[in-house]
């Protein structure tokens, strides 16, 4: 990306993005829907199969639709390269595996979606990688003592999903620099419009790219960004600085310096595994962002006018947003999360779950999805759905109580919001 990019707000990035056509092409990204490229020279695929030219040759490795998403998320992050995969689970997979194998130790908060908890958890200890999960808010003492000689990465969320705890990234940082490994973030709920984690002290950026990036729950797809920050030649990532037999013995670090990681992923890990983003999803979510400035200051404050009216009302038993004054994170989130706090709360009723049930079920503009980053206003029950593979125990841990209702604030009017909720509560 060239200097002009780079200076702009992340508002008009957001709009004009890396995409700068010339004389006579679409003002538009354009939709690149095809699988091939042609070549004249024999010479020059050669060269490309190698990693010594760069272009587009097969979308599984790259299309220029999934280019120009992938540069427009690095440049919003401000990362030196990104990749677009098939969903927000293939970038925390691939976030673990392009430094991981069998045998290796990764540390994670407890505080993260359950998705990614069972992928961890059951998926990638089968691979033979190891897991601890650690309380978000465990003092810096704690979280290095969960060290082994064999980690190599530290994992959290910006802000939990469901559990809404807000990372303390200066504490992780330094634990992560104390431990020298990669400290890697899912930004998917604060999008880079309210938080950049590069800037404090995060080494690798995921995103769930269904969420806020698409904005309209169209399309699945996920992100990896890398911010060419982290050292790898510390030798602990012999995948990064030793020969790569399937490339001649090509050495990432040695030949693509700041962007070894990002490179090592799309030319080994998508090539093998082929998570590819469809270049039609691609173009939506490039498209998305286009208007994620806009839509995020608008969940941010919807989220926080339906918070203050839930804490106030007398059947709500509790009520958990961030940007709420009196909640446990409202520190962090202004230390880390100035310009809003996305648009994800959640509360109980008074009455526990059965009452929480009647609630969901006398909504009417609102409605019950298992999704969240929709324009549209919606409510999930996530200790029966997105958490249930998660025992009791492990549910608590996670910040998922069995009464809680999670809200994904939409762009409607306000007052009709309210107005849904307080009609459904009159029935509990």
């Amino acid at each position: 990306m060239s200097n002009e990019q780079k200076k702009y707000s992340i508002d008009t990035q957001c709009v004009q993005g890396t995409y700068d056509p010339t004389n006579g092409e679409p003002r538009v990204v354009p939709i690149v829907q095809s699988t091939t490229f042609t070549y004249d020279d024999p010479d020059l695929l050669a060269d490309l199969f190698d990693l010594k030219a760069s272009g587009d040759f097969y979308t599984r490795l790259g299309n220029p639709t999934n280019g120009h998403l992938e540069g427009k998320m690095a440049l919003l992050e401000g990362g030196v390269g990104a990749l677009a995969l098939a969903s927000g689970q293939s970038a925390s997979m691939f976030a673990i595996l392009n430094i991981c194998n069998s045998g290796d130790h990764v540390i994670s908060s407890s505080s993260i979606y359950g998705g990614t908890f069972n992928l961890f958890d059951v998926s990638l200890r089968k691979l033979g990688i190891d897991f601890t999960f650690i309380d978000p808010d465990a003092s810096l003492d704690e979280i290095i003592a969960a060290a082994k000689p064999n980690t190599k990465a530290l994992f959290g969320e910006t802000l939990a999903n469901p559990g809404l705890t807000v990372l303390d990234f200066e504490k992780f940082a330094a634990a992560a620099k104390a431990m020298d490994v990669p400290f890697i973030v899912d930004n998917t709920l604060a999008t880079p419009y309210l938080c950049r984690p590069f800037e404090h002290g995060v080494d690798i950026v995921i995103h769930s790219t269904t969420k806020y990036t698409d904005g309209h729950a169209t399309s699945v797809g996920g992100v990896l960004i890398d911010s060419g920050s982290f050292n790898w030649n510390n030798g602990k990532y012999p995948g990064l600085t030793e020969p790569d037999s399937s490339y001649h013995g090509l050495r990432y670090v040695e030949s693509f310096g700041k962007a070894a990681y990002i490179v090592k992923a799309r030319t080994q890990l998508l090539r093998d595994y082929g998570n590819v983003m469809s270049p039609f999803n691609a173009f939506l979510f490039h498209l998305g962002l286009e208007t994620l400035h806009v839509r995020m200051e608008r969940h941010s404050e919807n989220a926080l006018a339906l918070a203050t009216y839930l804490s106030g009302h007398s059947k709500v038993e509790w009520v958990k947003y961030p940007g709420l004054p009196g909640d446990p994170y409202y520190a962090l989130a202004k230390k880390y999360l100035p310009k809003g706090q996305s648009g994800i709360l959640s509360f109980g009723v008074k009455g526990g779950a059965e009452a929480g049930k009647t609630l969901v079920k006398n909504l009417d503009m609102v409605r019950m999805v298992v999704h969240l980053g929709d324009l549209r206003t919606s409510v999930l029950h996530p200790a029966s759905t997105t958490h249930r593979q998660l025992s009791g125990p492990q549910q608590i841990a996670s910040g998922i109580r069995p009464e809680m209702i999670r809200v994904s604030v939409g762009l409607e009017g306000i007052d009709d919001i309210i107005k849904d909720f307080d009609n459904a509560l009159l029935s509990v």
